[in-house]
Order: structure tokens, then sequence, then C-alpha cells
């Protein structure tokens, strides 16, 4: 048994694959595959197309596992300024979809640049601060918040406020992770709290109307509250067992919306009950502790940044996602990690997960 296991060791450094995030990603994906078929109306039209986009996301993850982090470092100003590029292009020829334009046709995909940045963010800061002193400084901080705030500003204007705030977290959670101070915390909180009032001026009437439907999405329950109380609905009605596999009357019904992409983890509640949820849940956890390990263990200050920031950005997806589906934040339109149904999602959490690989696989080689 033990000849076995250093076997699978050294055939996994070989190929440089971090065996636990390996298992944990195919279990997770695989669950996503069956809960799509159920998702979708019985069709394998959905769970195929996911399956070609997963072999797709494994490809990505298992080359990103082949590049030492080092050269991620290198690399990352070029990506970010082609994000930005990208991010530019979409307002010229971007492809135009549930009333934003934010995705570039490719034919097979349609390929959303804000995804790109979400790669490019935490490296290029990552990048920046392994090259001075920790902890920061307010030059520092000055520098990285103007570095998150221009593809923030365009991703706005698309308007995309999910991404937005998502690119937010992406980015603030380096700077937190690199140590600043509790002044500059409680400065920072105080000011968003100040300029709230303002930021309510620039929001888009929908994106409004979103937030007061999380306030009270029974005052508009055949309109923009309906997402939400057929979500509640689901979830409630599974209780501990669930209805059981391909039972879901509100998935089935129709009366659940979105329920393959933004609203699956309700579908998840209402067929598998509490204890499907709970599975879910394990899983995500699993992931973003595995890669807090890898954070601990990295050699260096980038890799240790990057790692804990991949791990804390796949944990608030899930975190805002599985939030929104049982009302306790507002509809911003984030996918369950691994198993929601999309593509550009999808394949940037796998290559995230691939570097996270490449950090733990490299860490004897950092230095060559």
């Amino acid at each position: 048994m033990k000849t076995k296991k250093t076997l699978l060791n050294k055939i996994c450094k070989n190929i440089h694959v971090d065996p636990v995030i390996l298992l944990l990603t195919l279990i997770t994906t695989s669950l996503g595959l069956v809960i799509l078929y159920s998702a979708s109306g019985n069709s394998y039209t959905v769970p195929l197309k996911q399956l070609a986009r997963l072999i797709l996301g494994f490809i990505v993850m298992l080359s990103a596992a082949r590049i030492k982090p080092h050269k991620l470092a290198n690399a990352s100003p070029y990506l970010y300024f082609m994000g930005l590029i990208l991010l530019i292009f979409v307002f010229f020829s971007g492809h135009i979809g549930k009333g934003a334009q934010r995705w570039i046709n490719l034919g097979i995909i349609n390929f959303e640049p804000s995804e790109v940045m979400k790669i490019a963010l935490p490296l290029f800061i990552a990048k920046i601060f392994h090259e001075t002193r920790l902890p920061l400084d307010t030059k520092f901080i000055m520098v990285a918040l103007g570095i998150i705030l221009v593809p923030v500003a365009i991703t706005l204007k698309q308007p995309d406020l999910g991404t937005a705030i998502l690119l937010i977290i992406s980015g603030c959670c380096v700077i937190f992770l690199a140590g600043i101070s509790w002044r500059v915390i409680t400065y920072s909180l105080a000011s968003i709290t100040i300029s709230l009032p303002v930021a309510w001026h620039f929001l888009h009437d929908y994106q409004r109307q979103r937030v007061l439907t999380f306030l009270d999405p029974e005052s508009v329950p055949l309109t923009t509250g309906y997402h939400i109380i057929q979500s509640k609905i689901a979830i409630g009605s599974g209780g501990i067992w669930g209805k059981g596999y391909l039972s879901g009357t509100q998935s089935h019904l129709k009366y659940l919306p979105e329920n393959a992409t933004d609203f699956i983890f309700a579908h998840i509640c209402e067929e598998f009950g509490m204890l499907g949820a709970i599975c879910i849940l394990m899983l995500i956890l699993s992931i973003t502790i595995r890669g807090y390990q890898i954070a601990l263990n990295a050699q260096d200050t980038f890799s240790r940044l990057v790692a804990a920031s991949f791990s804390t950005n796949f944990f608030c997806y899930a975190f805002i996602n599985i939030g929104m589906t049982t009302g306790i934040l507002p509809v911003v339109g984030v996918p369950l990690p691994l198993i929601s149904y999309g593509g550009s999602f999808l394949v940037t959490t796998m290559l995230g997960l691939g570097i996270l690989m490449s950090i733990h696989s490299h860490k004897k080689l950092i230095t060559s």
C-alpha cells in the first residue's frame, strides 16, 4: 500500500498535478454533470455541452500546472494589459446578451474577456507586492487600487455589476493578504459606507431594482422578486432528504428560472435536500482548504499571495451564488463554481486551480 502511494505521488509530481485538487475537481464536476441532466429537463444536450467545456477546462488546468510560478509572475503584466484591451474591444464588436455587451463571439463559445482579468488582476498585483517589502505602505496600496479600478470601471460600463464585484474581490484579496493595518481597513470601510449614496446614483435602473428586490422580494412577486421567491420555495420544499433525483417540481414545472446556471444550488436543495447541499458545501470547502494549505507551504511572496487569493476567490464565488439563491445577498448573476452550466467562467475557474497545482508542484523549483 505504501509503495502504491509513493508511486502515485511520484507520478503526480512528474506531471505537476496535485492529486487532492484533481480528485476533488473530478468529483465536483462529475456531480455537476449529473445535476445538469436533471436541471435541463432530462435532456442530454446541456450536460454534453458542459462535458465538452470540462474537457477544455481540464486541458487548460493541466497545462497551467506545468508553468512555473516565476513565469506566471513575468507574464502577469502582459496578461493584465491584454485583458484591458479585450475589455475595451467588447465595446466595439462585443456580443450583446441579457441586456449587456460583455461577450466576444468566437463561433464555438461566447468568450467573456472579464474572465481573463479575474486571473490577471491578482497575478499582477501579487507580482508588484513580491518586489516590495511587506506589510504594505500607502503608496503601494494606492497603486494596487488604481490597477483594480480601471478594469472595474470598464466592466461596470458594459454593464456587469456581478463581474465588477468579483474583480474587486480578486484584487482586494491580494491587498488584504499582503498585510495592511487595521487603521487602513477601518478608514476604507468608513469611506465605502459614506460613498454608498453616491454609488447608488450611478447604478443602472435594473441594478437599483435588484437591491430593492433583495430587501423586499415579496413586494414584486411576479417581476423582479420572482426569481428569489421561487428559489426559496425550491430550497425549503427539499427538506432534509430532498424530493429525489429528477423529481424536483419547481425545476421540472419551470417555476424555478435559470436552474441550470445561477440558481442551480436551489435545484440541488430541492432534489437532494439539506444533505445534498451539505455535500456540495463540503466539496467547495475542501478545495478552498487545500488551496490555503498550498499557500501556507509556498516558498515566496508571489506564490503565497496568488494561492491564498485564488482560494479565497473560489470560496467567495460559491458564497455569493449560494447567498443570492437563499436570499441573504442580492441577485448578481454569479454561477456556482464547477457545477453551473457555462463556458468562460468554468474554464477560468479550472485555470485558477491549475495555477494552484503549479505553485504546489514547483515549490522546489522556484529558484532554479
